[in-house]
């Protein structure tokens, strides 16, 4: 056995650093276990604060997505009017959403800035690759494909062609149910082509004068001023010059679902199809 006085003797060789280093030395293993059980518990509490970032929104305007699985790509080989294409195959498309001034009808007169728009359509689209989106309808009562068309220029640019057409007065935004997926935008489009007179906002003396708004609205431009009214039956197919005219009136009344003054005697979504 030990004597006590070699034990006393054992403690009093230990100097005062090698029991501090043993402290230490103590604290350093208490350490190393310890962090672990709190990291765990750390990274659990940061993991359920993760949330899975938004669904982009279904809003924004004229943004196409080329993998939409109702979009085709075709080469338009001939330009009809300012609203009518031809393209490979020997297929028709009608622009959605917009009208533009008459060129091609024999049952009609050459209504001023159809030549312009045809034209500026041609420059477009002509002998180049174009994006189709289609919304509701596949065809008109004429058989022509109903579709909204995108461009890409030699430089790259991405032009959504019925929005252009309408922005920069060359077309007139009109409404045909069901396909109505841009309409509030070319409304848009035409009221800023009209406020800056552009196209044939500049061009063409209208005997009514039109506003996006489906109520009531006083519209002064150069020329005059008119009051639309859509509360009541105010307007007959005599009342206008030419159907671009009461079609804007039917449109923006509401069109099929508020043809309050009878302009659209079949139900076709055109109003005074008599007009030239």
């Amino acid at each position: 056995m030990v004597s006590e006085e070699k034990v006393k003797g054992l403690i009093n060789s230990l100097s005062f650093w090698k029991i501090v280093s043993l402290l230490l030395l103590v604290a350093l293993v208490i350490s190393i276990f310890t962090p672990k059980r709190f990291s765990t518990t750390s990274q659990k509490e940061v993991k359920s604060q993760i949330t899975t970032p938004p669904t982009p929104g279904e809003s924004s305007e004229a943004v196409l997505s080329t993998k939409d699985e109702e979009t085709e790509t075709h080469k338009v080989v001939k330009v009809v009017d300012g609203d009518t294409i031809t393209l490979d195959g020997g297929k028709v498309v009608r622009y959605i959403g917009i009208d533009t001034p008459e060129t091609k009808d024999p049952r009609k007169t050459l209504q001023c800035f159809g030549e312009e728009a045809a034209n500026e359509n041609t420059r477009l689209v002509l002998n180049k690759e174009v994006v189709l989106q289609k919304d509701i309808s596949e065809t008109d009562k004429y058989g022509r494909l109903l579709r909204y068309v995108w461009v890409t220029t030699d430089s790259g640019e991405e032009i959504f062609v019925n929005d252009y057409l309408v922005r920069n007065g060359f077309a007139y935004a009109v409404s045909y149910p069901p396909d109505v997926k841009y309409i509030e935008q070319f409304r848009d489009d035409e009221e800023y082509a009209r406020e800056n007179n552009l196209g044939l906002w500049e061009e063409c003396i209208f005997s009514t004068d039109i506003s996006k708004q489906p109520k009531p609205t006083a519209i002064p431009n150069s020329n005059q001023s008119s009051t639309m009214v859509c509360s009541s039956n105010a307007y007959n197919c005599t009342d206008f010059k030419i159907h671009t005219e009461a079609q804007a009136v039917f449109d923006t009344c509401g069109g099929a679902s508020n043809d309050i003054h009878k302009l659209d005697s079949d139900g076709d979504g055109v109003a005074c199809e008599s007009l030239p």
